[in-house]
Protein backbone atom coordinates (compact mmCIF):
# COMPACT_ATOMS: atom_id res chain seq x y z
CA UNK A 1 0.00 0.00 0.00
CA UNK A 2 1.24 3.46 -0.84
CA UNK A 3 -0.19 6.52 0.87
CA UNK A 4 0.36 9.87 -0.80
CA UNK A 5 0.39 12.86 1.53
CA UNK A 6 0.62 16.56 0.79
CA UNK A 7 3.72 18.65 1.40
CA UNK A 8 2.28 20.28 4.56
CA UNK A 9 1.55 16.94 6.20
CA UNK A 10 4.91 15.57 5.10
CA UNK A 11 6.71 18.53 6.67
CA UNK A 12 4.76 18.15 9.93
CA UNK A 13 5.46 14.43 10.00
CA UNK A 14 9.19 14.96 9.41
CA UNK A 15 9.35 17.66 12.09
CA UNK A 16 7.59 15.52 14.70
CA UNK A 17 9.69 12.49 13.78
CA UNK A 18 12.86 14.52 14.22
CA UNK A 19 11.67 15.65 17.67
CA UNK A 20 11.07 12.04 18.66
CA UNK A 21 14.32 10.82 17.15
CA UNK A 22 12.75 8.38 14.71
CA UNK A 23 12.26 8.27 10.96
CA UNK A 24 9.04 9.66 9.49
CA UNK A 25 8.00 6.20 8.24
CA UNK A 26 8.40 4.73 11.74
CA UNK A 27 6.39 7.57 13.28
CA UNK A 28 3.61 7.14 10.70
CA UNK A 29 3.47 3.37 11.37
CA UNK A 30 3.38 3.94 15.13
CA UNK A 31 0.50 6.39 14.79
CA UNK A 32 -1.43 3.99 12.54
CA UNK A 33 -0.87 1.12 14.99
CA UNK A 34 -2.17 3.26 17.86
CA UNK A 35 -5.32 4.28 16.00
CA UNK A 36 -6.02 0.97 14.26
CA UNK A 37 -5.05 -1.84 16.65
CA UNK A 38 -5.07 -5.33 15.20
CA UNK A 39 -7.10 -7.85 17.17
CA UNK A 40 -5.28 -11.05 18.08
CA UNK A 41 -6.62 -14.25 16.51
CA UNK A 42 -9.38 -15.96 18.50
CA UNK A 43 -8.24 -18.48 21.09
CA UNK A 44 -10.26 -21.70 21.39
CA UNK A 45 -12.00 -22.28 24.71
CA UNK A 46 -12.37 -26.04 24.34
CA UNK A 47 -11.55 -29.01 22.10
CA UNK A 48 -14.58 -28.43 19.86
CA UNK A 49 -13.58 -24.83 19.12
CA UNK A 50 -9.96 -25.88 18.61
CA UNK A 51 -11.05 -28.41 15.97
CA UNK A 52 -13.31 -25.85 14.30
CA UNK A 53 -10.52 -23.25 14.08
CA UNK A 54 -8.06 -25.83 12.75
CA UNK A 55 -10.51 -26.84 10.03
CA UNK A 56 -11.19 -23.25 8.96
CA UNK A 57 -9.39 -21.99 5.88
CA UNK A 58 -9.29 -18.58 4.24
CA UNK A 59 -10.58 -19.24 0.75
CA UNK A 60 -10.73 -15.59 -0.31
CA UNK A 61 -13.83 -13.63 -1.12
CA UNK A 62 -17.39 -14.92 -1.24
CA UNK A 63 -19.18 -15.06 -4.54
CA UNK A 64 -22.23 -12.83 -4.92
CA UNK A 65 -25.62 -14.56 -5.04
CA UNK A 66 -25.96 -13.64 -8.72
CA UNK A 67 -22.89 -15.76 -9.53
CA UNK A 68 -24.62 -18.82 -8.06
CA UNK A 69 -27.77 -18.52 -10.13
CA UNK A 70 -28.20 -20.73 -13.20
CA UNK A 71 -27.49 -17.74 -15.45
CA UNK A 72 -24.46 -16.70 -13.43
CA UNK A 73 -22.89 -20.15 -13.63
CA UNK A 74 -22.56 -19.90 -17.41
CA UNK A 75 -21.22 -16.34 -17.61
Amino acid sequence: MVVTIGPELEAALKEQACRQGVGPEILALNILREHFPVAPPPQPRDEWERGLLEAARDWGVSLPDSALSSEGLYE
